[in-house]
């Protein structure tokens, strides 16, 4: 790989044991090509052994449980749609992020001794995120920890589908054991790649941050030249909507099985937003440092430079032996003092962090849309359109 087109090939989501073999296997070409076939397969191999084992065991449906498997929300949103909004993630963090770090290149913002680091600092992110250890890792956490953490905090204490209460513990059915070997564990899987992948981008932002960009304090996007990297908070978008849909599928099955309220959930709720669309967020507050240097840089350079413009102005048209030779208004000179003040104001008020109002609300957006149906929990839907009619009209 050319070092002059490593920006272009950068990619957190290209490469690892388990991209290997999804090309092995036909399920990707070199660009994450072929979604709908991966999410396709992947679906079958934890969805559907799931409603024929439940099947044979009399548990898909009807009132033999508490929990048949076709009424089990929790079980339909991880696998039928979180999952593949997992999967469609991957494609739209992979286009997105490859524009995204190339402008640091094509805004030179990395010059001469800088771009061989930053040319280093993506070869070192590509050797971690290919890392066959490292997901060797997270299989052994999801068997380890993984499995201990859906039975205390997600499986029901009803008689359900996959397993039945029995003296405190759950005694798992047929469609159980899949359930808890393939389904969770290849899911859990899925979603802790993915913060490993974040973990890998927050690394190789900390290692940019670190290096001397060539920041402009007074550029238009008000964060020194790095404006740009707001718009990596888009492309996690499917990411936080599949986790979105993972709590709410949770929240459904407490809600219709066990008699719980959405009220009940508020703390989770705002707890659960916190920590994914910060998770998300954080690696960009690296770059807190050296925009405060780049911003106190601006402003004593430019403050300086007012200062000799001011004298200068003030020499001509209220000390000068010329004040009167010209008029006033009109003068090129009023113009150019205004622009120096709009030009410092703009270096004053440089943020000191690439994230937008606009890119938070809109995380927290994603993040919620999927918990927005179970207020229909809480209101018929005939009280909801009489109240929306009664706003219109």
């Amino acid at each position: 790989m050319h070092a002059s087109h490593l920006e272009q090939d950068f990619s957190i989501v290209i490469g690892g044991p388990l991209f290997q073999a999804f090309r092995r296997a036909h399920l990707t070409g070199d660009a994450l090509q072929l979604v709908r076939r991966r999410i396709a397969v992947i679906a079958s191999i934890v969805w559907i052994p799931l409603l024929v084992l439940s099947a044979a065991d009399g548990r898909a449906w009807g009132n033999v449980v508490a929990v048949p498997f076709l009424q089990d929300i929790d079980a339909h949103a991880r696998f039928l749609v979180a999952l593949p909004l997992l999967i469609i993630a991957e494609l739209v963090v992979h286009q997105r992020m490859r524009a995204i770090v190339a402008q640091f290149v094509t805004l030179d913002l990395v010059r001469g001794a800088v771009r061989q680091r930053f040319d280093a600092a993506i070869e070192s992110a590509m050797r971690l995120r290919n890392s066959v250890l490292a997901e060797l890792m997270l299989i052994a956490i999801v068997y380890a920890v993984g499995i201990l953490v859906w039975r205390h905090f997600a499986a029901l204490g009803a008689p359900t589908w996959y397993a039945t209460p029995e003296g405190g513990d759950l005694r798992l059915r047929l469609a159980g054991w899949w359930y808890v070997l393939v389904s969770l564990p290849l899911f859990q899987f899925m979603l802790l790649r993915w913060y490993f992948r974040l973990f890998v981008w927050a690394r190789f932002l900390w290692h940019v941050s670190r290096m001397d960009i060539a920041y402009a304090p007074m550029h238009p996007d008000r964060n020194g030249g790095i404006g740009f990297l707001s718009k990596i908070g888009y492309a996690f978008a499917p990411l936080l909507l599949a986790q979105g849909t993972l709590l709410a599928g949770m929240m459904a099955n407490r809600i219709f099985f066990e008699g719980a309220v959405l009220t009940m959930f508020k703390l989770q709720v705002f707890t659960f937003v916190v920590i994914v669309v910060g998770v998300v967020l954080a690696p960009l507050l690296v770059f807190i440092p050296p925009l405060a240097r780049a911003k106190r840089a601006g402003l004593h350079v430019y403050g300086h430079l007012a200062k000799r413009y001011v004298d200068e102005f003030d020499s001509k048209w209220l000390y000068g032996a010329e004040k009167g030779s010209e008029p006033l208004i009109g003068s090129s000179d009023v113009q150019s003092l205004a622009d120096m003040g709009n030009s410092f104001e703009v270096v004053r008020g440089m943020r000191l962090v690439p994230i937008t109002r606009d890119t938070l609300l809109q995380l927290i957006l994603m993040t919620l849309l999927p918990i927005a149906p179970l207020l229909l929990t809480m209101i018929s839907p005939e009280e909801l359109l009489g109240q929306l009619v009664k706003v219109i009209f």
